[in-house]
């Protein structure tokens, strides 16, 4: 497996993996709700900013020349924390039909060896609260539960 930093001309493939990411997390929240009919319909301006964003990489997960997933890494700091130098996990897609593969683990994996290399501090990542098998697949890896965040809708 390996990670291969995306650029313009994968523009699509990020967009079509993303899509199908947020549309299944749709079942965990009322506010996680897509206003795209379908990826089609999906501007790639997001991904695009992250090209340009040197905080912010979206990485293809290539597994013998095959495109099986994505993930989009940030990296940030924290100035008032002694261990505050981070990379978060921001989104972590593998295609369905080449899940339970080993694919995200080695992702993982390869993310926290680059962390390592950049003398980052720690990992981060987010999954929504009802999403058990997400939550088991990061407790699984090694995270730990640090944070909560509460949402409250407007309407």
């Amino acid at each position: 497996m390996e990670l291969v930093a995306a650029d313009e001309d994968d523009l699509d493939a990020l967009v079509e993996r993303w899509y199908d990411l947020a549309t299944a997390m749709e079942s965990h929240s009322t506010l996680n709700e897509i206003v795209y009919p379908d990826a089609e319909a999906v501007p790639d301006d997001g991904f695009r900013a992250h090209l340009d964003d040197p905080s912010v990489t979206d990485y293809l997960v290539v597994v013998d020349g095959e495109t099986v997933g994505f993930v989009t890494l940030e990296a940030g700091e924290r100035p008032s924390r002694e261990r505050g130098r981070y990379l978060d996990v921001v989104n972590l897609e593998i295609d369905p039909g080449r899940r339970n593969e080993g694919h995200g683990s080695a992702v993982l994996e390869r993310v926290e060896a680059m962390a390592r290399e950049e003398d980052r501090d720690y990992l981060t990542v987010s999954c929504e609260w009802g999403n058990d098998g997400a939550r088991r697949f990061y407790r699984d890896a090694g995270f730990e539960p640090k944070q909560v965040t509460y949402a409250r809708s407007l309407e």
